[in-house]
Parts: structure tokens; C-alpha cells; sequence
């Protein structure tokens, strides 16, 4: 840590560690969650045995918590891209409609 002056301000310099982003698995991640959702030991514990941050484990939490969400409400991934479709779908004749009438209306203001 530096305390450097300039200018007659004084500002505080902190030599942070380059910190590597780690690039975890899809079921490393769930076996988190799972050991986190079967309980008997603290979060924090589970973190600090896996060697990753307590706030990264709070975000696979708070995701898998999003997806049974997602899930429990209904919607799964086949049924939302079935609505999504039909709703591309209901926007691209929308869409060819109103170029038609716009293409129509600049026709009759020219003439």
C-alpha cells in the first residue's frame, strides 16, 4: 500500500493481485448448488472447500433458484421456444403488412 501526494491531495494507491477468472463446469456449478440445498454445513464453508467466492456461489444460487422458477411457473425450454416462434412468426406478418401499406399510401400521395 502507497500513500502518494500530488499536487498537495493525498490519494491511497492499492497493489491488488491480478486476480485469474475461472471457467467453472455446468455440473461442478450444480454440485454446488446441490451441496448448498442439501444443508448441514454453511455456505460459506462449501465455498471456502471449493475454493470459490462466497458471492459466486450466492449467484449459482440465486440462478438455479431463476431456472425452478422458470420451471415451476409452467414454462419449459421446448414450450417457451414453441411461443417464441409463433410469435416471430405473428411479427413477421405484421411486419409484411404494413410494408404493403406503406408501399400503398406512397402510390396514392404521388398520384
Amino acid at each position: 500500500m502507497d500513500l502518494h501526494r500530488s499536487s498537495g491531495e493525498a490519494f491511497l494507491a492499492l497493489e491488488v493481485p491480478f486476480m485469474q477468472r475461472h471457467r467453472f463446469t455446468k455440473e461442478f456449478k450444480e454440485e454446488a448448488v446441490r451441496l448448498v440445498l442439501q444443508g448441514g454445513r454453511r455456505q460459506s464453508e462449501i465455498a471456502r472447500d471449493l475454493e470459490i467466492g462466497h458471492s459466486t456461489l450466492e449467484r449459482w444460487l440465486s440462478e438455479a433458484r431463476g431456472r425452478s422458477a422458470a420451471v415451476a411457473a409452467g414454462e419449459t425450454a421446448e414450450a417457451e421456444l414453441k411461443r417464441l416462434r409463433r410469435e416471430n412468426a405473428l411479427l413477421r406478418e405484421e411486419r409484411d403488412i404494413l410494408k404493403k401499406a406503406t408501399a400503398f399510401f406512397a402510390r396514392e400521395t404521388n398520384r
